[in-house]
């Protein structure tokens, strides 16, 4: 962790912040397009173009997935969160859709 901590701490915190937020939500949308190539391949599995569309898909999610675990160490130390925001936000990554939820209400300097 200190590793990521020393990585990021050389941009500004409101950089990294909008920077997380625009990975929740493009997590999220990733999420859904993967989820229509998922029925698309199952409607048509032999159709190559679905094929390459969910390896595209699937792979750009990866990536937004990745990208948002290895901001959250930062994020914490940001937003000042104790272990059960930590958790909850480590688990959101693994739902769909809450990462969006994640942006809206744990990740702001004006919680209580």
């Amino acid at each position: 962790m200190e590793f990521l901590e020393n990585f990021f701490s050389k941009y500004s915190q409101e950089l990294l912040v909008k920077r997380f937020r625009q990975i929740c939500v493009a997590e999220a949308i990733s999420w859904l397009i993967l989820f229509t190539a998922m029925i698309w391949v199952r409607v048509e599995p032999e159709n190559i173009f679905a094929i390459i569309y969910i390896s595209v898909i699937g792979s750009l999610h990866g990536l937004f997935f990745t990208l948002y675990l290895l901001l959250l160490p930062s994020m914490r130390t940001i937003f000042k969160w104790d272990d059960e925001d930590t958790v909850f936000s480590l688990l959101a990554a693994f739902f769909p859709f809450a990462t969006i939820w994640i942006d809206l209400k744990l990740a702001r300097f004006d919680r209580e």
